[in-house]
């Protein structure tokens, strides 16, 4: 189930970038996931995701906004962008209180 999570997820997002004309990082980011995908034996051309897997349970909503702050501070951390709001395929945005352009975000309150 997590792997069928995973590709369709990891194809719809490098889809995603791939269409979008207004990726300025796309060339970048397009980059650096077929530089991954050279390591893996099973992956053909875009590594998206890490293989291992670290399933963390979701007990109480301090645990569920540690996790949710973790993702959105990750393009940060990787100095893509400045602040988490600015990652354009982020739900951060939404949790800042503006619309992004994911369809679908739920914020957790």
């Amino acid at each position: 189930m997590l792997g069928d999570f995973k590709r369709f997820t990891s194809k719809r997002i490098v889809q995603a970038i791939q269409e979008n004309e207004r990726e300025s990082r796309r060339e970048f980011l397009l980059q650096r996931f077929a530089h991954e995908a050279v390591n893996s034996s099973n992956v053909k051309r875009y590594q998206f995701w890490r293989h291992d897997n670290k399933p963390i349970e979701l007990w109480s909503n301090k645990v569920i906004f540690e996790k949710i702050n973790y993702i959105h501070q990750n393009p940060v951390e990787e100095r893509l962008v400045y602040k988490a709001e600015q990652w354009v395929y982020s739900s951060a945005i939404d949790y800042a209180g503006e619309k992004g352009m994911l369809e679908g975000v739920v914020v957790a309150k």
